[in-house]
């Protein structure tokens, strides 16, 4: 079988790399991710346990489940899904990353297995999860479908993906480029660029065509007031989240 091209963007790698030493300052570049951890936290978890009907209220509830984090950056994720008891396998494209990651989990101990590749490669080397937790990334990669289409892959049979990213309209313009980037200053000019923001119907089509059926959809919403974010039915006109799984039959 030829090997899938890889739809990494070296531009985009370069910008995370360069910002990897301070994945676990929560004061530091990464201060919007540490801010909305805990809500993207609360759907994930919520995600698998209904898909898999496990209690979250047990210890270890995802114990048996295999969990790939693409894009894991420090590993702001890949920890809490360790510590609810899954097998994680951290991946990253910037390999500048993975050696802050290994560090902190070693710190907390935890053993998560970081690994510097792509979707691409794992799927081609055979790779299958129970979850893939593909959070902010899609909006970084060259192709989004070809991205999509290998995460697909690697779903087993039954899996589930939660996929978060930014939606494309001028409200996103101007809170997370103009606001977060000039304005507020959490993250260097150029993080992002609105023209790869992704509208949800966008991502739901992306999604059914990389073979998934997507299930879910739901709005991360800051608060200036309360200086908090928050879940939201409605509002996904600019951070939102979406869960897809892989039928029974698909291979």
């Amino acid at each position: 079988m030829q090997a899938q091209q890889s739809t990494v963007d070296p531009s985009e790698i370069a910008k995370f790399e360069a910002m990897a030493a301070e994945w676990w300052d929560p004061n530091g570049k990464f201060k919007p991710l540490h801010m909305l951890n805990p809500c993207r936290l609360d759907y994930i978890t919520r995600q698998i346990a209904g898909e898999f009907d496990r209690d979250l209220t047990t210890n270890a509830p995802f114990a048996g489940l295999r969990i790939l984090d693409i894009g894991c950056g420090g590993g702001l994720l890949s920890e809490p899904m360790a510590r609810l008891g899954a097998e994680v396998v951290g991946a990253d494209a910037a390999e500048g990353n993975l050696p802050v990651a290994r560090i902190h989990a070693e710190q907390s101990g935890l053993t998560i297995d970081y690994r510097h590749t792509t979707a691409e490669a794992l799927a081609d080397a055979g790779e299958a999860f129970d979850v893939v937790l593909n959070m902010e990334v899609v909006e970084h990669v060259a192709d989004p479908l070809s991205y999509l289409t290998a995460t697909a892959q690697l779903l087993k049979s039954g899996g589930l993906q939660i996929c978060s990213t930014i939606n494309r309209n001028p409200k996103s313009y101007a809170m997370a480029i103009f606001g977060a980037e000039v304005v507020m200053r959490w993250l260097p000019r150029g993080t992002h660029e609105w023209s790869k923001f992704i509208t949800p119907d966008e991502l739901f089509e992306l999604l059914q065509n990389a073979g998934l059926n997507p299930v879910d959809r739901k709005g991360f919403v800051f608060n200036p007031i309360l200086w908090k974010w928050s879940i939201s039915d409605r509002d996904l006109s600019v951070n939102y989240v979406t869960a897809s799984t892989k039928s029974q039959s698909s291979q």
